[in-house]
């Protein structure tokens, strides 16, 4: 025998509150997993501007490094000319040793840079081995202006004119310029020896080359 209709809405209504429920539990489980998406969400972007941040200050400080390292790179070709110059731009750095412990502080290595250029500007001058060497250079280069200028009197004698007004003149002054022309090289060689040439060292250049050049006008003569 079919059920009653009182039953039948009985239920009807209980499984109507069933579906409730389940519905419920439902909206309720997707609420809870939108608002752990949302906070995972939160969480990441939160964690991605920190590392902007990281990254906009680790960027700074390199710059900051790189400026601080082309300064003392700068200061080392002031201090030694030519011969930083051969050795090129700045060089990269250099890579760390597999299982090395490294001091990652950038102020530390740049302090001892700095210490180090420091004291590369206390130098002295050439020792005296360096002497003879010295006077060579000053007479070679007043041999070398003695040889062009007694070129340039032959020129003036040889073509006449006003060649022969000028080329005396011009002999004259190379001649007198000649003891000059050893300090080219003799600074070439305190560079070499990370020397500076004091005024004894000039003095022997200069020296050499007015002796060289005193000697070649009184053979000549």
């Amino acid at each position: 025998m079919d059920a009653s209709y009182p039953e039948l809405m009985r239920r009807l209504a209980e499984l109507a509150a069933a579906l409730q429920n389940r519905r419920d539990e439902a909206q309720q489980w997707y609420a809870q997993r939108c608002d752990g998406a949302q906070t995972a969400v939160a969480e990441v972007e939160a964690d991605l501007a920190e590392l902007h941040q990281l990254h906009d200050q680790a960027s700074r400080e390199l710059a900051d490094v790189d400026r601080a390292a082309a300064d003392i790179w700068t200061e080392v070709g002031h201090r030694f000319g030519p011969v930083a110059g051969r050795l090129g731009g700045l060089p990269p750095p250099l890579p760390t040793p597999p299982g090395t412990a490294v001091d990652d502080d950038p102020e530390h290595w740049l302090a001892a840079a700095r210490a180090l250029v420091e004291r590369s500007n206390d130098v002295g001058p050439l020792p005296r081995s360096a002497y003879p060497v010295l006077a060579v250079f000053g007479a070679a280069g007043a041999a070398a202006a003695f040889g062009l200028s007694t070129a340039a009197r032959w020129a003036g004698q040889r073509y006449g004119g006003d060649l022969a007004v000028g080329m005396p003149v011009i002999a004259l002054v190379v001649t007198l310029v000649g003891p000059l022309l050893g300090l080219g090289p003799a600074k070439a060689l305190a560079d070499r020896r990370h020397a500076v040439l004091d005024l004894r060292t000039v003095s022997i250049v200069l020296v050499a080359g007015l002796a060289a050049t005193a000697a070649l006008l009184t053979g000549l003569g």
